[in-house]
């Protein structure tokens, strides 16, 4: 029997003489290519290329970025061009900012262990250093907070803006920075930095404080900044909140040739409902025109934005030189724990709760708007308990 070549021999064997090679990649490419296929894998299950966003699993979103990652590199792309019978990386319909994608290239691969290192996407860490002990073990350890009634307008307040929309919550790798008056959402609460005290160095040279926290639930902690940190950093859903931008409202001087620019109005409903006939001098619709208030009330009782009812006119307020808009964005966060929760049902059966209704006094309303035009406005919100404006915690 003459002897077989290897390659005679690889075909008697039933062999892909392909496959039998030895590969000519390096470590880093077989991981590059391991990691895509891993992708592959899930979309052969899923039908789709993995997503960003919290509702969806961590693993779908850790397989989001590492395709993220992927696409943004050319030789990424290219080493991988030949096995991509899938599209995926000429996608081009890349996923809002995940939380994950804000982290810097230490703490990304500190949570995925090897997106592009040396271990299974899919393999979770389970030995923790005596820093993050330390850290999680200063995070649990908090107290009653005995001022809370301090602080609970201004929680009040900052909900009042995330639902209204002043205030945004954004990823907190993008801004680690943490001082007083800052407010996060850190284990599904919201978090208020108190105090911050001076600064030192810690072991490793990064620069640390000691901090008063609050917690929405009514606790507190007394922590490091840098365990605030790496707690915000740890926790999926953490978050900074953004500063309300109220702007410029009104004009520093006012010329002669000034024109009126804008009327506030307070608006009663005339409406039937039980819960409005019992609580008529309470509930007020307050709003800003550029117009008259006569035309922009004529058709109310069609409109469910006015209850489907007539209203009338309890005060209005000329001002000039003023962002209207703004104007009617603090007032709406101002009195946000205040407003009204009614669902009426318009002239086709569809439920509709209108927005810019409150259960608050007429006369604090009209303090309001003298605080807004001397400029205290910023240092007071709506108490629904004492039905009055009050002092923010500092």
């Amino acid at each position: 029997m003459s002897k077989l070549s290897d390659d005679e021999l690889l075909e008697a064997l039933g062999l892909d003489q392909k496959l039998a090679k030895t590969s000519s990649h390096t470590p880093r490419e077989e991981r590059i290519i391991a990691g895509f296929e891993e992708i592959q894998q899930f979309v052969i299950r899923y039908g789709r290329a993995p997503r960003h966003g919290e509702d969806n699993d961590i693993f779908e979103r850790l397989y989001a970025v590492r395709l993220d990652r992927l696409r943004e590199q050319e030789e990424c792309r290219v080493l991988l061009a030949s096995l991509d019978n899938q599209g995926l990386l000429s996608a081009v319909n890349i996923a809002p900012v995940d939380p994950v994608e804000s982290m810097d290239d230490d703490e990304l691969l500190a949570e995925l262990e090897g997106a592009f290192g040396s271990s299974d996407i899919t393999e979770l860490r389970n030995v923790r250093s005596q820093v993050e002990i330390r850290a999680a073990e200063e995070i649990a350890n908090r107290d009653k907070c005995n001022d809370f009634d301090r602080f609970r307008p201004l929680f009040e307040q900052t909900e009042g803006e995330l639902k209204s929309g002043a205030r945004q919550t954004r990823p907190f790798g993008k801004d680690a920075s943490v001082n007083t008056g800052d407010f996060f959402v850190l284990g599904g609460q919201l978090v208020y930095v108190a105090e911050k005290g001076e600064e030192f160095r810690a072991p490793n040279g990064h620069p640390d404080a000691r901090l008063r926290v609050i917690y929405s639930n009514g606790t507190e902690s007394n922590l490091l900044l840098r365990s605030l940190q790496r707690a915000l950093y740890k926790d999926e859903a953490g978050r900074r909140l953004t500063d309300p931008d109220l702007g410029p409202l009104f004009r520093e001087t006012w010329d002669e040739g000034d024109i009126e620019s804008g009327t506030i109005y307070v608006l009663r409903s005339m409406s039937s409902h039980p819960f409005v006939v019992e609580h008529r001098n309470l509930i007020h619709k307050i709003g800003v025109t550029g117009g008259k208030i006569e035309t922009r009330i004529a058709n109310a009782a069609h409109d469910a934005t006015y209850l489907l009812a007539d209203v009338e006119v309890v005060a209005s307020y000329k001002l000039v030189g003023i962002n209207r808009s703004k104007l009617e964005g603090i007032f709406h966060r101002i009195f946000a724990p205040a407003q009204l929760d009614l669902t009426i049902y318009d002239r086709f059966g569809h439920p509709v709760r209108p927005q810019e209704w409150f259960l608050v006094p007429l006369h604090v309303i009209d303090e309001a708007v003298s605080r807004i035009r001397d400029g205290s406005i910023t240092d007071v919100v709506y108490d629904p308990n004492r039905a009055s404006l009050v002092g923010l915690a500092h």
